[in-house]
C-alpha cells in the first residue's frame, strides 16, 4: 500500500459549526470505501473555555479554527475525491485551479500541531462575561451580597476592579471573575 512518507498534512474547509460531524463522516466514508492505509489522522483542533453562567462554571469544549479540519493522508488515486465529496466538505484549503489540493508546509504543520498540543495542556481559558460599567453582585468572599459597578477588568489576572458601597462611601475591590455574577 501508501508509504507514510508520501503523506502529507492537507487542511480540509468544512462548514463552520459541524467540523466533529464532518470528521466523523470522513472517517465513516474513508473506512466504508476501504481506504483507511492512505488517511493516518483527521483533527479538529479544540480549546477548552470556561464561561459562568448563574454563578456557575462551565466547561466548554470550541473549536479553536472555526471551518477547518486537519487530515494527514496520501491523496492517491480516489482519496482526495471521496473526501471532497463527504456531505458538510467544501473543499480543500489551497487547491489550484486543476482541483489539485496543496499540502501544509512543515513549517506551518509543526506550528498548527504545536498548537494543538498547547491547546490541550493550557490552562482553561475563560472567556470574559463581564463589561465595564455594569453592575454586579458580589456572591463569594468577604464582601458577599455587595453590589457594585465593573470599574476595570484585568484579563491576565481574571480579576475585576468593582466599586462597592462600604459604609456609603464607594470603594474599589479586587474581586475574581468567580466572585461575582450579574444582577
Amino acid at each position: 500500500m501508501s508509504e507514510t512518507s508520501l503523506k502529507k498534512w492537507y487542511v480540509v474547509r468544512s462548514i463552520s459549526g459541524s467540523e466533529n460531524k464532518v470528521k466523523d463522516y470522513i472517517e465513516k466514508e474513508i473506512s466504508h470505501q476501504g481506504l483507511s492505509d492512505y488517511v493516518d489522522d483527521i483533527l479538529v483542533p479544540t480549546e477548552n473555555v470556561v464561561q459562568i453562567r448563574d454563578g456557575k462554571k462551565i466547561t466548554k469544549e470550541k473549536v479553536y479554527f472555526p471551518g477547518y479540519i486537519m487530515v494527514n493522508a496520501n491523496l492517491e488515486g480516489e482519496v482526495g475525491h471521496v473526501i471532497k465529496n463527504v456531505n458538510g466538505v467544501i473543499g480543500f484549503l489551497g487547491e489550484t485551479k486543476r482541483g489539485d489540493p496543496v499540502p501544509m508546509r512543515e513549517s506551518e504543520v509543526n506550528r498548527m500541531l504545536g498548537k494543538v498540543d498547547q491547546l490541550s495542556t493550557q490552562k482553561e481559558n475563560v472567556a470574559i462575561p463581564f463589561n465595564i460599567g455594569e453592575s454586579i453582585k458580589v456572591v463569594d468572599g468577604p464582601f458577599n451580597s455587595f453590589t457594585g459597578t465593573i470599574d476595570k477588568i484585568n484579563e491576565d489576572k481574571r480579576k475585576l476592579q468593582v466599586m462597592v458601597k462600604i459604609f456609603g462611601r464607594k470603594t474599589p475591590v479586587e474581586l475574581s471573575y468567580m466572585q461575582v455574577e450579574k444582577i
